[in-house]
């Protein structure tokens, strides 16, 4: 038996924002000139060369977040986040959380049992409420650059709900 292919609906890699790229650039000079203050060539090297690594790496590994929405040859939608996946046919509604409102939901009303998936440079999220009885966990809060597309590619059905509190903002 053959599977067939997942059909990807929506794809969003999170990465740090371009900003941050100069600045580390700037920590490494300063760093590698501390290191090199009065020493042999080498000492401006060998930090400058480890450092910049170190920089990339950790720029990199910060931005290893994907979300993604796959469709299954059985019309079943799948949400990807990090490295948890989801079905559409357990989420039960959605809603659009603008940036506005991020502070109140990653704050005290956040339900320690939920599924987060957030960035302090993503602004915007979608809040997946779950109808599962075999999973104790009572939503998914994704971070997400642009809900509405998400949304639409995941539940298209319920898009139009969810993304009224949005426009409104």
């Amino acid at each position: 038996m053959d599977a067939a292919p997942l059909r990807v609906l929506y794809r969003e890699r999170q990465w740090v924002p371009l900003v941050w790229w100069p600045l580390a650039a700037i920590i490494v000079a300063l760093l590698t000139a501390q290191l090199a203050h009065n020493r042999s060539i080498v000492w401006l090297i060998v930090p400058a060369i480890v450092l910049s690594f170190l920089a990339v790496w950790i720029l990199i590994s910060l931005s290893s977040t994907i979300v993604q929405v796959e469709q299954d040859a059985q019309g079943t939608r799948w949400l990807l986040a990090g490295s948890a996946i989801l079905p559409d046919e357990v989420v039960s509604r959605s809603l659009a959380v603008p940036a506005t409102a991020k502070r109140n939901a990653m704050g005290r009303q956040l339900d320690p049992a939920a599924f987060v998936v957030s960035h302090g440079w993503i602004y915007e999220m979608v809040m997946l409420i779950l109808d599962d009885p075999n999973d104790p966990t009572p939503y998914w809060l994704i971070g997400t650059k642009n809900p509405e597309k998400l949304l639409r590619a995941f539940l298209p059905e319920q898009a139009d709900a969810a993304l009224a509190g949005l426009a409104v903002t």
